[in-house]
């Protein structure tokens, strides 16, 4: 069972999720909240295994709800999907920084929301597709060289092969793919002694 807390300063959007939701089996909604503080109380009342967090809401944001929770040691387990009516690149970034584990438009189709719900729980991260259009063309429109741009240092190589491979507009499952250690590079180079 996926627990789910909606949090969404508008109560036809609560009402709305909620619907789609409770007529999901294995889901189950475990509280709703109308801003942010409101929302941070329900989800540490709860420890969802996933917050629905709207971006814009009265009293704190989504971003700094969703800070707060990927603070707290007592909710690590707890996966956060911003949702919005806008995809400005702003927020995405915030919200990915802030610790949120997807980001989706609110014009979402109900199955790709409640698939959204399931990748997320399990423990995976997700963005809406034109999300990551908008983040794939914001990397690719930066020089090519940018092996030495701050922040990069601290990723492995194989990180860095992930998010070339992104920046090119593969999915998941392709960059998946095309990650598989052939047999033959996992074999030793000598044997031991």
């Amino acid at each position: 069972m996926i627990r789910v807390a909606l949090v969404d300063d508008q109560a036809l959007m609560r009402a709305g999720f909620r619907a789609l939701l409770d007529a999901e089996d294995g889901v189950e909604v475990v509280g709703e909240a109308a801003d942010g503080r409101a929302g941070l109380e329900l989800v540490r009342a709860e420890v969802p295994d996933v917050a629905l967090i709207d971006v814009q809401m009265p009293v704190m944001t989504g971003i700094e709800t969703t800070r707060r929770i990927a603070a707290d040691p007592a909710l690590t387990g707890v996966r956060v999907v911003i949702l919005t009516n806008y995809g400005l690149d702003a927020y995405v970034f915030d919200a990915l920084r802030a610790g949120a584990s997807g980001f989706l438009l609110k014009d979402t189709e109900p199955a790709d929301l409640l698939q959204a719900i399931e990748v997320v729980a399990r423990g995976e991260a997700l963005l809406s597709p034109a999300v990551t259009r908008t983040l794939i063309g914001e990397f690719v429109s930066r020089p090519p060289d940018r092996a030495d741009a701050p922040g990069l240092e601290c990723l492995t190589r194989r990180e860095r092969e992930v998010t070339a491979l992104a920046a090119r507009g593969l999915t998941n499952e392709e960059i998946a793919a095309h990650m598989v250690i052939s047999p033959l590079t996992a074999r030793p180079t000598s044997a031991a002694p």
